[in-house]
């Protein structure tokens, strides 16, 4: 029997997900997805690579919440990895000036981009590589910036089989993943793993609701 890491881009699940099913499955155990996936496979663990969500106290908050539960429930099968958003003001590629809208007064124009989780998830897959931590890497992504580090972490250990199980909606591997086998997060899966509505700590005794909006 083969031992298994599993790492998760978290906003490349979170948006094939949403763009696929809507908010019906945010509520995701990532230790039973995982599992599902590979049944024949021992869980070593999951690396959850995800950043705060900014401008946005609803779903901030329900993100803090979903942390919260999934490792008070995982119990200590998960490790969420945190990156960050940087704010970014949009400008006219003419004037370079920041866009504003008609509104009185103005409002200027922000987005977010999200920065250091595509870096963070391939240091610790070639790191894991380096050390033999496990016999299957599974990387919950569909994202060609992957690829340097997927290469990486095969040279330095070509017995390590890596696989990348891709979010719904993604309905093919790109081109340039040519060294890895790969398949679907179907919903079935999904759907039969998702945290109990309502998750305790049974250290601290706190309570963990699945957020109205994801039902």
């Amino acid at each position: 029997m083969s031992t298994v890491i599993a790492y998760v881009d978290g906003f490349n699940l979170y948006y094939g997900m949403r763009a696929k099913h809507g908010h019906r499955y945010y509520w995701l155990d990532l230790a039973a997805l995982v599992r599902r996936l590979r049944p024949t496979d021992t869980l070593i663990g999951v690396r959850y690579f995800t950043a705060p969500v900014r401008g946005e106290p609803t779903a901030a908050a329900n993100q803090s919440t979903y942390l919260d539960a999934l490792v008070a429930h995982s119990q200590g099968e998960v490790e969420t990895v945190l990156g960050r958003f940087v704010e970014k003001k949009p400008r006219c590629r003419e004037c370079r000036t920041c866009w504003v809208c008609a509104c009185t007064p103005p409002h200027i124009y922000r987005t977010y981009e999200e920065k250091a989780t595509d870096v963070a998830i391939g240091a610790r897959l070639v790191e894991d590589s380096a050390t033999g931590a496990s016999d299957v890497a599974l990387i919950v992504s569909a994202d060609t910036d992957l690829v340097p580090a997927v290469e990486a972490a095969q040279r330095v250990c070509p017995s390590r089989s890596v696989y990348m199980a891709l979010p719904p909606g993604q309905v093919r591997l790109s081109k340039y993943f040519t060294t890895v086998g790969h398949f679907n997060i179907n919903e079935t899966a999904l759907r039969a793993s998702q945290l109990p509505p309502v998750v305790q700590d049974t250290t601290s005794g706190a309570l963990y609701s699945r957020p109205a909006k994801w039902k």
